[in-house]
């Protein structure tokens, strides 16, 4: 769960008491529990505990359930959420005039040539089986906050707002957060990841390896710690002087050899070369995962 300071207000008072926060940690470790095994375990008065669970339960931290006892009926709690991020970003501060951006969700690929290992997750569950490409192009894959995938690629079609607003673009950048790919987690297991953008290969980023030494930062709970955790955000930008990932030179290519002005469409597809050096994967960090909990940015300068 994300709360906006300044917004959420009562939220973030509700965790401001010790206590509370001590019944939020036990539910989350411990599972599903009644009042009097809370104060038993951390050893608070009743009281203390029921008027902390009604608080949490106010605005929404807590879910209650009544079930049978021994005694009559008791009732059992649960956290409704097992990590809460505050965000102090002034969301009312607006862009820059003369930058477009386009948020692409992960599962909204329009094509794609998927080779196992390969998967699919929302931030709920594993979306149809593991290692069959087939299910790559299931409807649900829209949902997807995490891709990967051992060979092949995914293409993304952005709307090109530059063409629509008839501008100019004098450069293109796309961040997105990235790494490796293998069965578990190694990192030293180095993979060549390429963009193309309307086809043309703009420029590789080797990563160092496939990260879960730690849960990332908006990882789901359920996710095994085995499995891939984090990645690294790069930006790939396209300008007049050629393609930088994250401020180095890394080809030629210039925004002028998209000719961006002649499609309605802005195809950029991440995968793995052919050719490529390092053969080790993908993963693709969206919403629900990862370290940054978004999905892929487009910025038009214009």
């Amino acid at each position: 769960m994300t709360i906006d300071a300044g917004v959420n207000d009562t939220v973030i008072k509700a965790l401001s008491a010790p206590g509370r926060l001590q019944l939020l940690k036990l539910l989350c470790s411990k599972g599903p529990m009644n009042v009097n095994d809370m104060a038993r375990a951390l050893s608070l008065p009743q009281s203390t505990v029921a008027t902390g669970i009604q608080i949490l339960e106010e605005v929404g931290l807590v879910e209650s359930r009544l079930a049978k006892g021994r005694k009559g009926n008791q009732k059992i709690c649960s956290a409704v959420y097992d990590e809460i991020l505050i965000s102090f970003e002034d969301k009312s501060v607006n862009k820059a005039d003369d930058v477009i951006e386009v948020e692409m969700p992960v599962g909204l690929y329009t094509s794609c040539d998927i080779h196992a290992p390969c998967g699919l997750c929302s931030s709920d569950s594993v979306i149809g089986l593991l290692d069959v490409p087939d299910y790559f192009l299931d409807p649900q894959r829209m949902q997807a906050g995490l891709v990967w995938f051992g060979r092949g690629f995914v293409e993304y079609k952005f709307p090109n707002n530059a063409k629509v607003l008839n501008k100019d673009v004098r450069a293109i950048e796309f961040s997105m957060e990235l790494s490796s790919e293998v069965p578990g987690t190694n990192p030293d297991w180095p993979s060549d990841i390429t963009l193309w953008v309307n086809g043309m290969p703009v420029g590789t980023w080797t990563s160092p390896g496939d990260y879960g030494d730690k849960r990332g930062a908006y990882t789901p709970g359920w996710w095994k710690l085995e499995g891939s955790q984090y990645g690294k955000l790069k930006t790939w930008r396209i300008s007049t002087r050629g393609t930088f990932i994250d401020g180095v030179s890394t080809s030629n290519v210039t925004v002028g050899d998209l000719a961006l002005e002649k499609h309605s469409s802005i195809r950029l597809r991440v995968g793995i070369a052919e050719n490529a050096g390092h053969t080790g994967g993908v993963n693709i960090f969206g919403r629900g995962f990862g370290n940054y909990g978004r999905d892929i940015v487009m910025r038009l300068y214009i």
